[in-house]
């Protein structure tokens, strides 16, 4: 970990750890990785984030892999929320997306393109979202008209947030593809 950042090696060699702890516990992790994680891990569109946000899948009891993450955490001298679910608030639902790492006792996938834009329009704070959103527009439009694309958005934007989402969608389309 350098300067408070995680790159792809230790997002990785952290998830590698839990699900050795997940094994010596008999259990098996599932998670889905968004936010800075997922653009690091699924789409190399980053060098690092500074923390891991994920949904906890499995187990139900996600206080059994916040205590597994405070021990990787703790070996490898990382914050104590390295790993963590505080932007769940951005989740809409759950959409299915592809694995996007395994080891034995974890499974970690990613939501789809069109819900992790959603999250990252929803969101809208700063530079790194911007260019996550523009990142993954790319990914979903190659073969997609503006409004199809929305289409696939719109049931996964946080509500109260659409109005905002649109015109950040809009705004991105236009500067990858000019005037729709």
């Amino acid at each position: 970990m350098a300067e408070g950042f995680l790159n792809r090696d230790d997002i990785r060699a952290g998830l590698e750890q839990l699900g050795q702890i997940a094994v010596a516990q008999n259990m098996r992790f599932e998670l889905v990785v968004i936010g800075g994680a997922c653009m690091v891990l699924a789409y190399n569109a980053r060098v690092a984030t500074r923390d891991v946000d994920v949904a906890i899948l499995r187990p139900q009891d996600a206080s059994r892999i916040r205590e597994a993450a405070r021990m990787v955490a703790a070996e490898r001298n990382w914050p104590e929320d390295w790993l963590n679910d505080a932007a769940q608030g951005y989740l809409v639902g759950l959409s299915e997306g592809p694995t996007v790492f395994s080891a034995p006792g974890i499974e970690v996938r990613r939501p789809s393109v069109a819900q992790l834009l959603a999250m990252k329009l929803s969101a809208w704070r700063d530079d790194v979202d911007i260019a996550d959103a523009r990142r993954l527009l790319q990914e979903l439009s190659p073969v997609t008209a503006q409004e199809a694309a929305w289409k696939m958005i719109e049931p996964y934007l946080v509500p109260g947030r659409q109005l905002k989402a649109r015109y950040a969608f809009l705004d991105i389309w236009e500067a990858l593809y000019g005037d729709a």
